[in-house]
């Protein structure tokens, strides 16, 4: 925050996701470039009852936290945060509820060492009128701010807020978009001055100077089968609008699939920090397949682990986590279902018969030597570093290296180089 407001261009990458292979990634990448490591949870991913990981917040702490260990990142280099934290898993609910449910969820965000709290109450519940006010949104931020600070306690100043939403809903489209239209100045404005007053109200006016982001939508989107890039000539208005905060710079969502081109002026233009979450396990999926394709050339039929097969299996077997993502006939819902950018698969990777696939596929690997022309066949750039003797042809290692490479791109753009990458 320091640089952006001294003009000099630095950001982070926010990792949104809890597959143990992308934070190994995403560790691993920090250790390289020395730079901290920022993961986040959603309310849906990771909540007091256990969200759809099966998770608590303490529970995800642990897990970053042992893989952070695993490969030497210090724990005071990893910043723990909650995304859209409110009372979205609850929308079925009468207000009343659903905003205590919010309050017991923040509460056990900050509680397991979350610092960093993003408030998201612009979700309609049972009872509301749609669409919500400003002032109800922000009344509602501002209250869970006073749990957080609450929970904390003496340890308070170690947290930080972000406010705002973006538009559409996190995770990528739900439908096929026709263009993104950037926040509006005035809008931006809006959201700043109904929070602070819904702050004020609270008697949280000294808390202001820890709402480090504004969530606004700077014009970037993905859907199934396009990517909306970033344009900075239609965000010239809106990225002054934080000029006179000291102490807060945008925050991107749905960065993911951007090119580094887009990335980096993203960063130069204040979105200093840019959520990644689907364009990680869309990564991961590739290298997995990749891998699956190289052990059909080398295990005999019985023995393979027909990891592609499984999880097309368990997706049709169990079509809750897509169905209403997808839309076409078979061959267009098939294609969606292994390919698309919104990556409705990584919900189905901690199925059991997909993990014990995954784990055939690299024993079987593991017990073999991957001959180096088919894995350029593959996985052309892992085949580089592994001619360059800066990679090993273990399958997890390869795997990682892949995601990596999509964390190499946000390093670049928010100023974190990997130098033997450059």
């Amino acid at each position: 925050m320091r640089s952006q407001k001294a003009g000099e261009p630095r950001g982070i990458a926010s990792i949104c996701s809890a597959h143990p292979l992308v934070i190994a990634a995403a560790v691993r990448q920090a250790v390289r470039t020395g730079s901290h490591l920022l993961v986040e949870a959603t309310s849906n991913q990771v909540d007091q009852y256990g969200g759809y990981t099966g998770m608590r917040p303490a529970d995800f702490r642990d897990l970053v936290h042992a893989i952070a260990a695993d490969h030497h990142l210090p724990a005071d280099r990893v910043v723990l945060g909650g995304d859209h934290l409110g009372p979205n898993r609850w929308r079925a609910l009468p207000a009343a509820e659903a905003m205590a449910e919010a309050d017991r969820l923040v509460a056990a965000y900050v509680q397991a060492g979350f610092t960093k709290i993003h408030l998201d109450c612009s979700f309609v519940c049972a009872d509301d009128p749609s669409p919500l006010t400003d002032d109800i949104v922000a009344a509602r931020a501002a209250r869970l701010v006073r749990v957080a600070e609450d929970a904390a306690g003496p340890d308070a100043g170690r947290l930080r807020y972000v406010i705002g939403t973006e538009v559409p809903v996190p995770g990528g489209a739900h439908e096929t978009l026709d263009g993104v239209v950037p926040t509006t100045a005035a809008a931006a404005r809006t959201t700043l001055e109904r929070h602070r007053a819904a702050f004020a109200a609270q008697g949280l006016t000294g808390v202001w100077p820890k709402v480090m982001a504004l969530i606004v939508q700077p014009g970037v989107e993905f859907d199934h089968v396009q990517v909306v890039d970033y344009r900075r000539e239609g965000t010239e208005e809106l990225r002054s609008v934080l000029d006179d905060e000291p102490d807060m710079v945008f925050e991107a969502h749905s960065t993911d699939y951007q090119t580094t081109e887009a990335l980096t002026r993203l960063v130069e233009d204040h979105w200093a920090v840019l959520k990644v979450g689907p364009g990680l396990t869309f990564a991961l999926r590739e290298a997995l397949f990749a891998l699956a394709a190289i052990e059909d050339e080398l295990v005999p039929p019985g023995h393979r682990s027909r990891l592609a097969e499984v999880t097309e299996d368990r997706m049709r077997e169990e079509p809750a986590g897509w169905a209403g993502y997808y839309e076409g006939g078979p061959d267009e819902l098939r294609l969606a279902r292994r390919y698309s950018y919104s990556d409705r698969m990584r919900y189905y990777w901690p199925d059991p018969e997909i993990t014990a696939a995954q784990d055939r596929l690299f024993a079987n690997l593991s017990a073999r030597d991957i001959p180096l022309p088919l894995l350029s066949a593959h996985l052309p750039a892992q085949y580089r570093r592994v001619r360059e003797g800066r990679l090993d042809t273990a399958p997890e290692a390869l795997a990682v290296d892949r995601i990596r490479d999509v964390l190499r791109d946000y390093d670049r753009a928010c100023g974190a180089h990997d130098k033997e990458y450059v």
